[in-house]
């Protein structure tokens, strides 16, 4: 479940450019925009907005607060009381919760029969149920597939393609357009790659390395693939977790009594195994 939040107050602002200031008006809301303590207010306000139950966990980015929980058996308790416990918590500190961006999102791998969910209420309005949601740039779906994202990710880097197009038209150096290409439009490809890359089926990830071919057409240089990038990227991110001891998932990163390799996690589905700490375990087991 996503929510956005919005904090009550009375704030004067007004917008200054060079001799010229407008007029001053009072905010109902929010902070000044552009203030370097709203980051720094924010944590320290909702600090205590936590978790209340082990199934359940508050991820929060921002303005935006994710609520997920386990469901076992179909037991859906802790996670609605989660729920209603957040809402309790916004009212009492003055904060109103954005039902109208607020979704919710089942995830259900199981092969068994399709259960029946109890509907999410805040405020007594339902929640809009989706099966599909863009949570920091990323499209998850509820059979966790990444297809949506990935022609999401293809469709926007073709929309760049104009920024190559241009410059080898004017015939600039093949290492300008190589660098133009990796701001442009690799770093949309990257985008949370560890997150998504190891589950994508063969079809998107093809169709990603399409979109390399294309820019190596247009820059007339070699362009390292996706799977190299991957690689690379999850590796690096693996050893900031394990040289990070406050991080939350630094624990999966255990050595073995040899303190030479790590243990390896059990994994029981074919998507556990192609997740990113298994595969950043053996990886990091195979480079030792």
């Amino acid at each position: 479940m996503s929510d956005s939040c919005n904090r009550r107050g009375n704030r004067p602002q007004s917008v200054r450019v060079g001799n010229c200031a407008s007029s001053t008006l009072t905010l109902s809301t929010g902070a000044p925009q552009g203030c370097v303590l709203s980051p720094l207010l924010y944590s320290l306000y909702t600090y205590d907005c936590t978790a209340t139950s082990s199934s359940t966990i508050i991820v929060k980015f921002v303005d935006d607060t994710v609520v997920t929980g386990l469901i076992s058996d179909n037991d859906e308790r802790a996670y609605l009381e989660e729920i209603k416990h957040l809402e309790n918590w916004c009212q009492e500190n003055n904060l109103l919760l954005n039902i109208s961006k607020t979704k919710q999102l089942i995830v259900d791998c199981s092969k068994k029969q399709e259960q029946h969910y109890q509907p999410v209420r805040i405020n007594g309005t339902t929640v809009e149920r989706v099966d599909s949601f863009r949570y920091l740039g990323v499209d998850i779906s509820q059979d966790l597939s990444w297809s949506r994202h990935t022609n999401s990710l293809a469709k926007k880097a073709c929309q760049r393609f104009y920024h190559l197009r241009r410059p080898r038209d004017f015939r600039l150096p093949s290492k300008v357009l190589r660098n133009l290409y990796t701001c442009t439009i690799q770093s949309i490809l990257m985008g949370n790659i560890t997150v998504w890359f190891g589950n994508s089926s063969k079809q998107d990830r093809q169709a990603l390395q399409q979109v390399v071919r294309s820019a190596e057409c247009i820059t007339h240089t070699e362009l390292p693939d996706l799977q190299t990038i991957y690689y690379r990227w999850f590796q690096i991110k693996a050893r900031r977790i394990v040289k990070d001891p406050t991080h939350p998932n630094n624990r999966l990163f255990s050595l073995l009594r040899s303190g030479k390799c790590f243990g390896s996690l059990k994994t029981n589905t074919e998507r556990l195994k192609r997740s990113f700490f298994p595969q950043a375990i053996r990886a990091l087991n195979q480079g030792n």
